[in-house]
């Protein structure tokens, strides 16, 4: 291992670089560890839904980040699952670059456990594999990192800069983990989000959910319908379900229009998409429908954000409403994108731009080189995280971790155990060369 000289200056000349080598040899002979912290993680059953149930295993990463000297704080964001944040000041933190490491503990529903081969919450590991749920996706990412920050403070290797550990709740259900931490004002230099990508670095689009209303002021009977519809009928109504046609009619032009005239490096054509998901509308067969609700999901680029999105279909469909005499006078609403799927029904995931430039990227793919033996593959996701919500808060931000999207959320899921003490090392690595560079 050669000290990351090109980035940082020749005064950084023998930067760690022993201490780096001595860490990534521990981490390798003690991979066992590395596993049996994952196994205490895998043991916690942090369903997403049902979610509240994260304390527990918030309060384990919480003791663990204790003896490592951290600091932390946490706060109940529902009942039963906390938010965690653990800090470590550094000892020239006005000098050094800080860093924040951000995951989610939460991990996928189980379901029927028939198709399971062995107890999804009891790790196993064998032909170089280890299963049990949330081992992609993404509790292999969370304990590589922190056995990453035990060797360091085993070895007592200093960090000059602050370093935050984050761990989120609400992943997997759009909730505001690591949004709430955002608004609490965390910030550093630089984050890496440890989601899976396959130890890729990532940027993603976006996604944003949302309703839109159709509401009739008036409650007609189902006898009076013939009233409606004929002229001369002397009742100015509409059925709200029907009234939706128009409007969905309107969405699909819009994507079509967005699939010709958008594109985005890394993505192909037409990924920005409207999905009409879920239609709610009406009361009982005996009346006319005087509401009707559609829930959409809207995929965007990373160049542009849910508000300008959210915009644009608002005013296209605005114009739609406009060329239908009943719509023009009972225009459609809109909301969009809450904090929770499981509470409010809707959820965002801010898109994330990435700078390969930027000198914290090409730190991360010079020691993902150096320790995989292969260059660092910088990608989109074809999924999103929260990897956005630190990009829209002004901090330069990657995805980076373990696992693939094909095992995340399946049966048996699973996770390389190389590709995991890999990862591990490369987060050393990082960390120690990041928070001891200069600002």
């Amino acid at each position: 291992m050669v000290s990351y000289l090109f980035y940082f200056g020749r005064e950084r000349k023998t930067l760690m670089t022993t201490s780096m080598k001595a860490v990534q040899e521990e981490i390798e002979k003690r991979q066992d560890d590395l596993l049996e912290l994952l196994a205490k993680l895998v043991h916690f059953r942090t369903e997403s839904p049902p979610a509240r149930n994260s304390a527990e295993a918030q309060n384990f990463v919480a003791q663990f980040l204790h003896r490592l000297h951290f600091k932390t704080d946490s706060w109940a964001l529902y009942p039963g699952d906390t938010v965690l944040v653990g800090s470590k000041k550094g000892t020239a933190p006005d000098v050094c670059h800080s860093l924040i490491v951000n995951g989610h503990i939460d991990v996928a529903t189980v379901g029927d456990t028939a198709e399971w081969k062995t107890p999804p919450f009891d790790l196993s590991a064998h032909d170089g594999f280890a299963y049990g749920r949330g081992t992609s996706d993404m509790k292999g990412a969370l304990a590589g990192s922190l056995f990453a920050l035990q060797m360091i403070n085993e070895m007592k290797i200093p960090l000059q800069g602050n370093l935050l550990f984050q761990s989120a709740i609400g992943e997997e259900s759009g909730e505001a983990g690591t949004r709430s931490m955002m608004e609490k004002g965390y910030r550093a230099d630089f984050a890496i989000v440890n989601d899976t990508t396959d130890c890729q670095v990532q940027g993603q689009g976006g996604v944003i959910t949302g309703w839109i209303s159709v509401k009739s002021p008036d409650v007609f009977h189902d006898g009076v319908r013939s009233k409606l519809i004929h002229a001369g009928g002397g009742i100015k109504g509409a059925s709200a379900i029907e009234k939706m046609i128009p409007i969905i009619q309107g969405l699909q032009e819009l994507e079509r229009y967005w699939a010709v005239t958008k594109s985005y490096p890394g993505f192909t054509p037409g990924i920005d998409t409207i999905n009409p998901a879920v239609i709610e509308g009406g009361r009982h067969p005996a009346f006319i429908a005087d509401e009707c609700h559609l829930w959409i999901t809207v995929h965007f680029y990373p160049n542009e954000t849910d508000e300008s999105v959210t915009k644009d279909i608002e005013e296209h469909i605005l114009r739609v409403a406009e060329a239908d005499p009943w719509l023009r006078d009972h225009p459609p609403a809109f909301k969009w994108g809450g904090r929770s799927m499981i509470e409010d029904r809707d959820e965002i995931f801010p898109s994330l731009k990435i700078d390969p430039k930027h000198p914290a990227v090409q730190l991360l793919t010079h020691e993902h080189e150096c320790i995989f033996g292969e260059a660092a593959k910088i990608t989109m996701s074809t999924s999103v995280n929260d990897s956005g919500w630190l990009g829209k808060a002004g901090i330069p931000t990657v995805a980076y971790g373990p696992g693939t999207m094909e095992e995340a959320h399946s049966a048996n899921e699973k996770i390389s155990v190389r590709q995991l003490v890999r990862f591990s090392q490369v987060m050393a690595a990082f960390m120690i060369q990041w928070c001891n560079s200069k600002k």
